[in-house]
């Protein structure tokens, strides 16, 4: 069975964002931009080693954006694990991304006790009236695993 696309990139994120599991320096969140079938940017949350601002799409923006030498990112898709928070959205509406795909909500992440506030990207969206497409990913499955499983580590942090 051939994989498409947009599982396939989302299936990077999740993969970026189970380094966290180990590594332990930000929460089990993880992006990936592309355009035209082109990976740009693949990141996962650091905030727990670098900064509060070290969200996964703000580190994946980041990266894409020095890789086209353009802070212009209009044509791409991020794929995130997690719906982005008002500050990713925000950057990703700055940034002119066209669509974010994600897996789980900013409600499932507060749920586990993460400290989001209770603003979701379709509220901000219509409040700003942004152009951004939203799409839920299929692979929420898969995205809500990476919360189960950072729940029952040990010395994990919430912020």
């Amino acid at each position: 069975m051939k994989i498409k696309p947009e599982d396939k990139y989302m299936k990077l994120a999740i993969s970026e964002a189970k380094k966290n599991l180990k590594l332990m320096h930000g929460g089990p969140f993880g992006a990936c931009i592309v355009k035209a079938g082109k990976i740009l940017a693949v990141a996962r949350n650091t905030v727990l080693k670098e900064d509060a601002v070290c969200h996964a799409e703000i580190n994946a923006i980041k990266i894409a954006s020095k890789k086209i030498k353009s802070f212009d990112l209009s044509g791409c898709i991020i794929y995130s694990t997690t719906e982005p928070c008002p500050m990713c959205f925000s950057a990703i509406h700055w940034a002119r991304i066209g669509v974010v795909v994600f897996g789980t909500t900013i409600h499932d992440a507060q749920r586990i006790g993460f400290n989001e506030l209770k603003i979701s990207s379709a509220m901000l969206k219509r409040l700003g009236k942004s152009r951004v497409k939203l799409v839920k990913s299929k692979l929420t499955k898969e995205c809500r695993q990476l919360f189960d499983n950072w729940r029952v580590l040990p010395g994990r942090k919430l912020y």
